[in-house]
């Protein structure tokens, strides 16, 4: 829906409908500004993505783990406390992953996609932009950003951009996986969300040999790659020793097979993708082999002999800003503060982050247009943490971010009242406390600084109480 145009609204422009842009686009809309939201898909179509829907995910189909000891956790919740699009329209496509918020992928976009086309606001223009526009703009182009327009941002900052390689995994039918060698159970049993397939040494060593023989796609401009450590292909991990899978994706910890009970030598898991279960995904296998070598490679996996692959494995460029040297905790361009830039391109990585700062940034935008100063929100925070870390990260070899617990401040130490004996806390006492001060100190800041309608945090009576430090 296109909103009439209104002289005494003032209108920013939002590039790119990711999970960045939509994010940004709502938020902004929301604040009370009118939105021109670009998007060059379906009339320009990536190499990554499959519709025109908006924030269509093309890697996992998860946003992380959820609850108070995870990080991911903290920044759902505080996305979830200002109403985030991305969070509550994962909430509504949920589908079980066990402490993970994974998603029905085609059921998340297309409410994605309804949400912003349909609010009053927000006019969606289906175009490429290939040049940074005048006024108040959000740049959430995204990873594929065109060359043009990333060459256009690069001349704006004055810096020049960087580029890392990205990773899909392969897609499987369930009713190709064998169940009398799978089985259903996550780590530790603490759900049966994922699907198991458990090798013996023999048949991991046999799957290590073929994976370190397949080919990979190798397209022209693969001269000097670099990849991101939390999207690494199979195959490159491989190239780190023989042990390095099973130690990282194919690690069997946590998980007894029914047949022996006992941990397997290694373990390939798979992710339910749909809600109907039809579709699994393998966890930790993002690939760029050849799809007749990827093929050979999945089915020595116990279990997937005969797998029927729906969806190959894909790679693709990354491409984003060296952050810290031209961009501020606001998300605002050093080089010209009437433009902010969010998700991958502003050198976040992972879908929950895109959301997060497409969402501060789209805030700020509005802001902005209606004369006011941008805001960041508080360091204890897990989105304050983030964009400190970008502003001021070192820039020599920067790389994009996850957010994780050492982006917000350390809790003070614990010190006994009467001895004067420090106690240092474990990670599983620690993390609570930190996530309750961390959305605490965000949902004040939103209420009271940014001024938004907020769903404020509710703690148990038998909350964590806070360490007592000397004075």
């Amino acid at each position: 829906m296109s909103a009439a145009p209104d002289s005494s609204i003032p209108t920013i422009t939002v590039i790119g409908a990711g999970l960045a842009g939509s994010e940004a686009a709502l938020a902004a809309a929301r604040a009370g500004v009118r939105v021109r939201l670009y998007e060059m898909r379906p009339v320009k179509m990536t190499p990554a993505h499959r519709s025109g829907n908006f924030a269509e995910l093309v890697c996992s189909n998860s946003l992380g783990g959820e609850g108070e000891q995870q990080s991911k956790g903290l920044l759902q919740a505080e996305l979830r406390s200002v109403g985030g699009l991305i969070v509550g329209a994962a909430d509504a496509s949920k589908l079980p992953a066990g402490n993970a918020l994974a998603v029905e992928r085609d059921e998340f976009s297309e409410r994605v996609t309804r949400a912003v086309r349909d609010h009053p606001l927000i006019e969606v223009r289906g175009e490429e932009v290939t040049a940074v526009p005048e006024g108040i703009a959000v740049i959430a182009s995204g990873p594929l950003t065109s060359d043009a327009l990333a060459a256009d941002v690069a001349r704006l900052t004055g810096s020049e951009r960087l580029s890392f390689y990205d990773a899909a995994a392969p897609v499987i039918a369930a009713d190709s996986i064998d169940f009398e060698v799978a089985w259903r159970a996550g780590r530790y049993e603490q759900s049966a969300d994922y699907v198991n397939c458990p090798f013996t040494k023999d048949e991991y060593l046999a799957f290590f040999a073929a994976l370190e023989q397949a080919r990979a796609h190798t397209p022209h401009d693969w001269e000097h790659l670099e990849f991101f450590e939390g999207c690494m292909p199979i195959e490159e991990i491989a190239r780190r020793g023989v042990d390095t899978p099973r130690f990282g994706p194919m690690s069997p910890k946590g998980l007894d097979d029914p047949r022996t009970g006992r941990w397997p030598y290694a373990v390939a898991q798979l992710r339910q993708e749909d809600r109907a279960g039809q579709l699994w995904s393998l966890v930790g296998f993002q690939t760029g082999l050849k799809w007749g070598d990827q093929k050979a490679v999945v089915q020595l996996i116990p279990g997937l002999q005969n797998a029927e692959i729906v969806r190959y494995g894909v790679m693709h460029r990354n491409t984003y800003l060296n952050a810290p040297e031209v961009l501020d905790a606001t998300l605002q361009l050093r080089a010209d503060p009437t433009k902010l830039v969010a998700g991958v391109l502003a050198g976040t990585e992972g879908y929950l982050e895109s959301a997060a700062t497409g969402w501060l940034a789209g805030t700020n935008a509005a802001r902005l247009a209606l004369g006011q100063p941008a805001l960041v929100p508080p360091a204890e925070s897990m989105l304050g943490g983030l964009v400190r870390y970008l502003a001021t990260a070192n820039p020599k070899g920067f790389q994009p971010m996850n957010v994780n617990w050492a982006l917000v401040p350390e809790l003070p130490a614990e010190v006994h009242p009467r001895t004067g004996k420090v106690r240092k806390l474990g990670k599983r006492e620690k993390r609570p406390i930190l996530y309750r001060r961390a959305l605490d100190a965000f949902t004040a800041w939103a209420q009271d600084d940014a001024g938004l309608a907020v769903t404020r945090p509710v703690w148990p009576a038998a909350a964590v109480e806070e360490p007592v430090t000397a004075s």
